[in-house]
Formats: structure tokens, sequence, C-alpha cells
């Protein structure tokens, strides 16, 4: 059995992963810290464990094998270095970190303590995912021209959801590129193959937040190909979209209903849209970590691609910062 700490209740997504720990036959929740103390020991009431003030006794402990950390962005370097050094497997949510040193600086901790580490990124694992895959390994579109992905929700808008602390630009680094975009931004990211040669991105404000709730990132490919990321918090139905064109073909998904379209000369000679089956998605990322803990292995895939996502973002919000293109080899660890 595999014992966790909950480190912090910040994240909309910390609740989620406490109930799929309390849920995996291999896996139990013993214990529990929290940045903010009048939260962390009302979690940890709710699960019926001990709540730690400090941070350094629960990483103190034997019965702690490892941690979920679902802390504020910006002090995962702080939180993760710290579970790494004290020998503790690693569970976090997106992203790693605000920038690519910091992201070098927990993974050379990581490394020396030889402990798992997952990002959670759940849309690589789903089943669409793996389609569109395979339509573009097997060539169908031709050379890819456009990626789009796109990924919105309400939260900032009509009852507004979303918790406060997620538009304060200290704690999470931006607004909805950051948090909701990462998704888009993976998914563009892994459909092209490769990083691209530098990103352009304007963000908007349209509910009047400190940090964006309206975002969107263009990354340029050496070869004439575009990424398009978009992601917002003030939009109440858009669906979330896979869009991808090719000089051969194009597909479509989640526009709005969740089926994967394809037409090109390989469906059927081009003459209509062909709808593509979707596999069962595969085990998600807490499944594949507890895994890798009980194997001895690493989730190397996973957190190169958190790498990236943390390069991807540091350029976009930079790009912001300056008006401009920036190239993706100038954001350095």
């Amino acid at each position: 059995m595999i014992r966790i700490a909950m480190l912090s209740f910040w994240h909309v997504h910390a609740l989620g992963y406490a109930r799929q720990a309390q849920e995996h036959p291999g896996t139990e929740i013993v214990a529990a810290w929290d940045e903010d103390p009048a939260r962390g020991r009302a979690e940890a009431d709710k699960l019926g464990v001990p709540f730690h003030e400090n941070l350094a006794d629960v990483l103190a402990r034997d019965d702690v094998d490892a941690v979920i950390v679902d802390t504020p962005t910006n002090i995962h370097p702080e939180v993760i270095s710290a579970a790494a050094r004290a020998g503790k497997h690693i569970f976090t949510e997106k992203v790693l970190a605000l920038t690519v040193r910091e992201c070098n600086e927990i993974l050379a901790e990581v490394d020396k303590a030889g402990v798992a580490l997952i990002l959670s990124l759940p849309r690589l694992y789903h089943g669409y995912t793996q389609a569109v895959r395979e339509v573009l390994d097997s060539g169908a579109l031709g050379d890819l021209a456009v990626v789009r992905t796109r990924l919105s929700h309400g939260g900032a808008v009509g009852e507004g959801w979303l918790p406060e602390h997620f538009y304060d630009p200290e704690q999470c680094g931006g607004g909805a590129l950051v948090d909701l975009g990462c998704h888009p931004m993976y998914l563009t990211r892994l459909f092209l193959g490769a990083m691209p040669e530098s990103v352009s991105a304007s963000y908007g404000h349209v509910t009047g937040r400190q940090v964006e709730d309206n975002a969107v990132a263009v990354l340029r490919y050496p070869n004439g190909a575009l990424g398009v990321v978009e992601a917002g918090f003030a939009t109440t139905y858009s669906p979330f979209t896979i869009e991808i064109h090719g000089t051969k073909g194009s597909l479509l998904f989640g526009t709005p209903e969740q089926k994967l379209l394809v037409r090109s000369p390989a469906h059927e000679d081009g003459e209509k849209w062909v709808e593509l089956p979707v596999p069962d998605d595969q085990p998600d990322a807490f499944a594949q970590w507890v895994q890798h803990i009980n194997d001895g292995t690493r989730a190397t895939a996973n957190v190169e691609m958190g790498v990236d996502l943390t390069r991807l973002m540091e350029a976009a919000n930079h790009s912001v910062a300056v008006d401009g293109p920036v190239r993706i080899d100038s954001v350095t660890g």
C-alpha cells in the first residue's frame, strides 16, 4: 500500500485527486498539510487524517511514501523539491513550475532522490488523443498546415464558480492560458510533433481580472505550420475543440459533439466527412504514477512534455510582455 500525504488543497482539482487516492486499491491518504492552515485542517478532518502545520513535519513521517501536490503554482519549486529531498514520490498538478529554470531545479532534486514524478496532463491519455495520433501517423492529412485546439469555460462569469485565488498573478503566474490553456497547449505541441520556432500570444481581460480570462497563443514552425492554442474563463458554452488541417485532408473533434470526423482521400476518396471510432481512455496519470512507484520506473515522456509545456507558457507570457513573437530557443533554464 502506497501511503500518501495531501500537500495543499489550493487547486480546484485537489479534492478530485484525494478521491482517486481513496478509491485506488493500492493507495491511501494518511496525512495532510496546507499553506493555509484553516483550509488544510478542515479538509484533513473530512478525510479523517492528521493535519500538520509544518511541511517539514509531514515530510519527515516514515509512514508517508508519496505526496499529491496541489499548492499555488509559484511555490511548486519549494514544495516539490522538499518532497523529493525527503524521498517522497510526487504527483502534481500542471504546470510543474512557472519557468524552465525552476523546472530544471526541481528535476535535479527528483533525479538525485530517484523518486517517481508525474504531472496531471489528462488529455494526453484520452481516447480521442490516441485516435488523432493514429490519423496523423497514417499520413492521411498530408503535411500539417494548422492545428487549432480550444478549451474554455465560464468560470469567471455567471455565478463565477472559479475561486478568487485563480486570478492572483503571483500565485498562478497568469490566468486562462497557464491554467486551462495547458491542455490545448500540450495537445497542439503533441500533434505537431515538435517544439515550435516561436510563440506569439495575446491576452484579453473580458471580466476585468488581474490575469487574462481570454487568451490565444500562436506557435510558428519552420516549415510554415501553425499551432493555434485558445483558452478562456469567460465563455459559457464554448466546446472543447480539436481542428487539424493538412495538405491532403482535415480532422475535426468536438465541434460541438464529441465525434472524430476526418475528410481525406484515404477515407472514402475524400467525398464526405467520415466518423472514426474513438478508443477507450488509457490509464490516467494517477494510475500510471502508482504503477511507476510499484515498478521502480519513471514517467519520462510525461515529465518531458511537462517541461516543454512550461517553456511554451513562459514564451507566451514573455510574448505578451514584449508585444511580439518570442523564439523558443531564447527560453532557457
